[in-house]
């Protein structure tokens, strides 16, 4: 459990910020706007960057690519999963109109499945995991495995 902890820990937190973005956007309004969704790439590269990092420096004769990959993956998808579910809550919950308003900004109006659009952001988010964390490990792998 202790080698999961550290992930599941900077899983929250990445959570935490993507939700705290997302509402900052819904304050002004741009929440509609998909481009600005472009910077949760940022948050969640930066949230693995720092769980891989630790990870690295807890115990640097223990890391190995395949423990900082499992550190990276394990922190995107957590985070994935929980803004995910809080992505359902918003736009059943809190603001029905929501998926509306951003279909009429994508398409001219038509009518969104919430399914359908709660799947993509989950799978946006795996994506997203993958390729942050292959990115991530290019910086972060030991020299030695360079070769």
């Amino acid at each position: 459990m202790k080698k999961i902890a550290l992930p599941i820990r900077f899983g929250l937190v990445t959570s935490a910020v993507l939700i705290a973005y997302f509402l900052i956007l819904a304050l002004f309004h741009r929440h509609i706007y998909p481009a600005f969704s472009f910077f949760n790439a940022v948050i969640t590269a930066f949230g693995i960057y720092e769980a891989i990092k630790l990870t690295k420096l807890e115990k640097p004769e223990a890391f190995s690519y395949g423990e900082g990959f499992k550190t990276g993956l394990i922190t995107g998808f957590i985070a994935a999963i929980l803004f995910t579910f809080f992505f359902l809550f918003y736009i059943t919950e809190i603001n029905a109109g929501f998926l509306s308003e951003l279909f009429k900004v994508l398409n001219g109006g038509l009518d969104a499945d919430t399914g359908l659009v709660t799947f993509v952001v989950l799978i946006m988010g795996f994506a997203t995991t993958v390729i942050a964390t292959l990115v991530v490990m290019q910086f972060l792998k030991n020299s030695t495995q360079t070769k």
